[in-house]
């Protein structure tokens, strides 16, 4: 039987970008949000959402909850596109980037992902 979990990391660091973004505090991104203060130490503790909690802060971000779900059970995909194919509609649809700006984003992910998986192969 799989075991599927809500990536708390993960919601944790979309909820931060956002709030870096728009240069807010904690307490004022839960007020914008409309959830307690509490559920984001909550989560920044690594505890889990309440599912009304998690369901508004997914649609908040504008995200799909699937996108923070982990299966335990699940096996590795081994022939997972890479990051960039992955990438490249989404910056390439932002209206707030020049085509030289999603360039640039993309080979900065190029680079990040070379570099990644080099230390990784040399144990690091």
């Amino acid at each position: 039987m799989a075991t599927t979990r809500v990536d708390v990391a993960g919601l944790y660091a979309a909820l931060d970008a956002q709030r870096g973004e728009r240069t807010l505090s904690w307490r004022q991104l839960a007020k914008e949000i409309g959830v307690s203060p509490s559920l984001m130490s909550r989560l920044a503790n690594g505890y889990r959402p309440d599912a009304d909690g998690f369901a508004t802060l997914v649609r908040w971000l504008n995200m799909s909850a699937e996108s923070f779900m982990i299966d335990d059970d699940a096996q590795p995909v081994r022939d997972e596109p890479e990051l960039v194919t992955q990438l490249a509609p989404l910056l390439r649809a932002r209206n707030d980037l020049e085509p030289e700006d999603v360039t640039y984003l993309e080979d900065i992910i190029r680079a990040t992902v070379r570099r990644a998986k080099a230390q990784r192969r040399e144990g690091r």
